[in-house]
C-alpha cells in the first residue's frame, strides 16, 4: 500500500531521536502538524485539540501503527529536533512553491523573537546570538518560499546576494526594505548579473 504523499514529502528528513524512544513515524508527525498549521492551528494545544476533533479521520487517512496518532506533545517533541531548512525545502517541493515570471518577491530579514541566549546560567542550552533568517515571500499568492538562514557571524544584507542569484533569471520583481536597499549590494548584485 502507497503511503500520503505529504508523509512521503517528510520521509527524507533525519531523526534526531533516539531509536529505543520513537513509538511514532516522524514523518507522519510533521504531515500532521503542517495539516494542523494550515487548518488554522496556532499553537500546540490547539494542534491537540485538532487531533482530537479529526482523530478517526485521521486515523482512517494515515493508518499509523498501532492505529494511534502521535499526541501534540510528541509532535513538539519532534519539531525541537527538527531542521527548519530541509523542511522548509521538503514543503516547498511539496506544494511545488516556485515564483512565476512577472510575480513580487518580497525579501525581508528578521531576527526571531526571543532566540538569543547570551547568560548560561541555564544549562538547558549554551549561550548563542539571536537567530537571524531571510523571508521570501510572493506577494501575489502570499506563499513563503524556503527560509534562509542567515550565518551567526554575518547579517541579512550579506545573506540576500544568493538568494537574488537564485531568483533573478526568473522574471520576477523584487521588493526590499530600506536596509537593503544600499548602493553597496545593488552594484554587487548588478555586478553578479542580478537586476535590481
Amino acid at each position: 500500500m502507497s503511503e500520503l504523499a505529504i508523509v512521503e514529502a517528510f520521509k527524507g528528513l533525519p531523526d534526531a531521536r533516539r531509536a529505543e524512544g520513537r513509538r511514532h513515524d516522524q514523518a507522519v508527525g510533521i504531515a500532521l502538524f503542517t495539516l494542523a498549521v494550515s487548518a488554522g492551528c496556532q499553537g500546540f494545544l490547539s494542534i491537540g485539540d485538532w487531533l482530537e476533533s479529526y482523530q478517526s479521520e485521521l486515523l482512517e487517512l494515515f493508518k499509523p501503527k498501532k492505529d494511534r496518532l502521535p499526541s501534540y506533545s510528541t509532535i513538539r517533541r519532534l519539531l525541537m529536533e527538527l531542521d527548519y531548512e530541509l523542511y522548509g525545502k521538503s514543503l516547498a517541493d511539496f506544494f511545488q512553491i516556485e515564483p512565476l515570471a512577472g510575480e513580487t518577491v518580497a525579501l525581508d530579514g528578521k531576527v526571531l523573537r526571543g532566540s538569543y541566549n547570551l547568560e548560561t546560567g541555564s544549562n538547558q542550552a549554551e549561550s548563542h546570538q539571536a537567530i537571524q533568517l531571510v523571508t521570501v515571500y510572493i506577494v501575489e499568492r502570499g506563499l513563503i518560499l524556503p527560509i534562509q538562514p542567515v550565518d551567526k557571524k554575518s547579517n541579512e544584507i550579506t545573506a540576500l546576494p544568493p538568494v537574488l542569484k537564485e531568483l533573478a533569471n526568473r522574471g520576477v520583481v523584487f521588493a526590499f526594505d530600506a536596509l537593503n536597499t544600499q548602493k553597496k549590494l545593488a552594484s554587487r548584485s548588478l555586478v553578479q548579473g542580478t537586476t535590481i
